[in-house]
């Protein structure tokens, strides 16, 4: 199953469980319905789906409206970009908004270009400075586990947050993982256990996280695995009791942000942490990096693996 067709079976299974949501946003249910993201949900919606223009600064104050109505929605967006033209609802009508306590939800849920080839205009891998502008939640997610746990605990639940997925697996099969550990508020994931490293990965890296666990236990070096879903500031205490044992830290980050939620968490790491050895594996950004070109990390996993046991 490709990964876009996980994420609707899982819209899907929520949406039918809730009585008056508002669904909208442009093409949700038509034409491609966001290259199948949103397809057929109207049909398990008890609420309203709508398709509506292109007006994203107007879209989202729509959704803050009706949650100040006691009505949930979910606004799709075809990519985060979009969303830079809501900036100003998302921080000063939201600051209004969050001291009321709502017991609505309000949901924006944009894709996050990532896959290449896209040009200026349709690369904004920055979904750490959207939750750090106004404070907002925000969840990414990467395979079958955090998706599913993200979605159930956080789509609907009363409140504001954005969820997202990168545009680069969503037309890939599902990475079917067992998790080991889930932060209660999914914040963070683990998915493998070792001690002679500690893999953490951010935004949507986990798939270059498990690539590097995999070589890595070739050459018998066990490695912990840990995701970070959460884009805002939260308890890292599992990941850090488990570099402290390992002494060795791979941290893998692919968002294009300059305010990167990574290296706030590397200032815990080495304020708690002794270690032996670190890897930081993060873009360098140039002019040339918005041209259209392709949008993956270049990763020597064989020259980690030699590096990180120095």
């Amino acid at each position: 199953m490709k990964y876009v067709q996980y994420i609707n079976s899982l819209l899907k299974e929520h949406v039918s469980n809730n009585d008056d949501l508002v669904l909208y946003g442009q093409n949700v249910d038509a034409g491609s319905c966001l290259s199948g993201l949103t397809r057929g949900l109207s049909s398990h919606n008890r609420g309203l789906t709508i398709n509506t223009t292109n007006s994203e600064n107007s879209l989202v104050g729509i959704g803050f409206g009706l949650m100040l109505n006691d009505i949930s929605s979910v606004f799709f967006m075809k990519q985060m970009d979009f969303l830079l033209l809501g900036i100003d609802q998302l921080v000063n009508t939201y600051n209004v908004i969050r001291q009321k306590r709502p017991s609505a939800s309000f949901t924006i849920f944009p894709v996050t270009v990532d896959s290449g080839y896209e040009g200026p205009q349709s690369s904004l891998n920055n979904f750490d400075d959207f939750c750090s502008i106004a404070g907002i939640e925000g969840y990414s997610f990467t395979n079958n586990v955090d998706a599913a746990s993200i979605i159930s605990k956080h789509l609907t639940k009363p409140g504001f947050r954005i969820l997202s997925t990168g545009q680069r697996i969503l037309q890939q099969e599902v990475l079917d993982l067992q998790n080991l550990y889930e932060d209660n508020d999914c914040n963070y994931f683990q998915y493998k256990k070792g001690d002679d490293a500690s893999i953490v990965c951010f935004n949507n890296s986990l798939s270059y996280g498990l690539e590097l666990h995999n070589v890595m236990r070739k050459s018998s070096i066990e490695s912990s695995l840990f995701s970070v879903n959460s884009h805002l500031y939260s308890n890292y205490s599992r990941i850090l009791d488990d570099i402290r044992g390992s002494k060795r830290l791979i941290l893998i980050d692919d968002t294009k942000s300059r305010n990167r939620l990574s290296d706030r968490f590397l200032v815990d790491v080495l304020s708690e942490c002794t270690l032996k050895n670190k890897i930081i594996i993060t873009r360098t950004l140039t002019d040339e990096s918005f041209y259209p070109c392709k949008d993956t990390l270049d990763i020597d996993y064989n020259k980690i693996v030699n590096d990180i046991t120095l």
